[in-house]
């Protein structure tokens, strides 16, 4: 681990992003915040060293513990571009803005194996076109818990093609704790907070009102806002070896 390299948790993605390019694939310090982050032990006590050299690769692992293409994602979406909502995000411009901001900083990002297994979707293309998940991270990470339980839910097959790479963390608490994850599940890690009511999978991930949307927004930014705390803290802890109360960070 760099030590000596700084994570700015309020740093925006596209600030440094070329224009008409994606953030998750071309802006620079992402990608470098993504290596720093997640190059660290696993809950088996080996370490999960990724590097931005391999060619065609955004991040990549390769040891004993497996060979593993690695792809960001911004996983919050802010709905901005579905014509159902149309109406509602055009009375709150300034809203959305600040949503769509803050869903840019580090607290909205996560890494997914990027390599297609027999040409079928990958974790984030599947969530993206689920139309019971709908890119919700919240519906993602649920779907990820009942994976490490062998339980059936939306992302199920594409999951269960991508299975060693979530071997690596053990269980689903590893796998909170490796991507700091712990302000999106109860304390004991055995249920997710949902951004939006959840009535298991019946429902549109989707929300229809100005009321449910404002609701929504709130859960997801207060979450964004949570993990940057962690990360921030978790960052100075590495750096300099001494725990932060991540509730002061």
């Amino acid at each position: 681990m760099d030590s000596t390299s700084s994570i700015d948790v309020a740093f925006d993605f596209r600030s440094d992003t070329p224009e008409g390019k994606d953030p998750d694939a071309a802006s620079p310090t992402l990608r470098m915040y993504h290596r720093l982050l997640w190059s660290k032990t696993l809950p088996s006590g080996m370490v999960f060293k990724l590097v931005d050299t391999k060619a065609g690769a955004y991040l990549h692992h390769d040891s004993p513990l497996g060979e593993f293409w690695l792809a960001s994602d911004s996983v919050i979406p802010t709905f901005r571009k579905d014509p159902r909502l149309s109406h509602i995000l055009a009375q709150i411009p300034d809203e959305l803005a600040a949503f769509g901001k803050l869903g840019y900083t580090m607290g909205g990002m996560m890494l997914f194996p990027g390599n297609r297994i027999d040409r079928k979707m990958t974790i984030n293309g599947a969530r993206g076109f689920h139309p019971l998940i709908k890119d919700r991270f919240d519906l993602t990470i649920e779907c990820i818990r009942r994976h490490y339980l062998n339980e059936d839910n939306p992302l199920n097959s594409t999951l269960c093609r991508y299975a060693n790479y979530f071997r690596l963390f053990g269980d689903f608490r590893g796998y909170v704790e490796f991507f700091l994850l712990q302000d999106l599940v109860t304390a004991d890690c055995a249920a997710v907070n949902f951004f939006m009511p959840f009535r298991n999978f019946t429902s549109s991930p989707v929300p229809e009102s100005m009321a449910a949307y404002l609701d929504y927004r709130a859960h997801a930014m207060g979450f964004i806002e949570a993990r940057n705390r962690r990360i921030a803290a978790w960052w100075r802890m590495q750096r300099f070896g001494c725990a932060t109360d991540v509730h002061q960070a």
